[in-house]
């Protein structure tokens, strides 16, 4: 239903958009999906990923050649500008539960950039799907040591607890020795300061993790710093950088919410 609505809200703009292009031939080598078929967030989608992999540069040490693992891929938020900035040697995995959002960047990344692909992989998550398997026992489609750098946006904080500790530790098995994380979350230190929060509002508390709705529970989630130290500890935190989600100055920040930088050791 929200995508349906989202489509609907946005019919005019997309058409309009779509249909000045066509009559003033206007040719881009940007692309980016009708806006009502992004499901990844509000914001400016080229802007957004084009921020997004330059702090992957900056905080994480990705480079041009680097083989890139895109945890939750999307409708290609970070595909797009990644495929400006890798190089012929460099490779991009990504997957995500959507489909739609798959067969996108298939049909409008993969097509140009054939060191790019994407897998659909039916998971669920009763925020965006019913249908398919269980996401704590899912074992990630790629070989050990597969990938140097992995980036995990805005995915954690639609998981629950046994769904996190499990992606967690298939992409310690996926990546190289040195590789690099650079993953999202909301992130709270004591239930009483985030009870207090004038942002992000998570008022049911369990033992590790703090929920924004008990009936879409994948809707938002946010967990207890303790708990993920505890099920980080095969990696080396390079970096944690508190977002401006919860009523941080914006100009402070590195992203709306809450980025880990993780190493896998050597």
């Amino acid at each position: 239903m929200r995508f349906l609505a989202r489509r609907i809200w946005y019919f005019p703009s997309d058409f309009f958009n779509s249909f000045f292009k066509k009559i003033s031939g206007k040719n881009t080598t940007e692309i980016a999906p009708p806006k009502g078929m992004i499901f990844t967030g509000s914001g400016d989608f080229l802007a957004d990923g084009k921020k997004l992999v330059i702090d992957f540069q900056e905080v994480a040490f990705l480079k041009p050649h680097h083989r890139v693992l895109d945890v939750g891929s999307g409708i290609g938020r970070v595909a797009v500008p990644m495929a400006d900035f890798l190089t012929k040697n460099g490779s991009y995995e990504g997957f995500d539960v959507v489909e739609k959002g798959v067969v996108w960047c298939h049909e409008n990344v993969s097509s140009r950039h054939p060191n790019f692909r994407f897998l659909h992989i039916p998971l669920k998550n009763d925020l965006y799907t019913d249908d398919g398997s269980d996401a704590s026992n899912f074992i990630f489609p790629y070989p050990e040591n597969a990938f140097d750098f992995a980036c995990v946006i805005s995915v954690f904080t639609h998981m629950l607890p046994g769904e996190v500790a499990r992606y967690l530790s298939e992409i310690h098995r996926v990546l190289k020795p040195g590789g690099t994380v650079f993953a999202t979350f909301f992130l709270f230190d004591s239930p009483e300061r985030l009870a207090k929060n004038e942002g992000f509002s998570f008022p049911h508390f369990f033992e590790n993790h703090a929920l924004m709705d008990k009936k879409v529970q994948a809707g938002n989630v946010a967990f207890h710093e303790k708990w993920l130290a505890a099920h980080t500890s095969n990696f080396k935190i390079l970096g944690k950088y508190f977002g401006y989600w919860d009523s941080r100055e914006k100009s402070n920040c590195l992203n709306f919410q809450d980025v880990v930088v993780l190493q896998k050791q050597y």
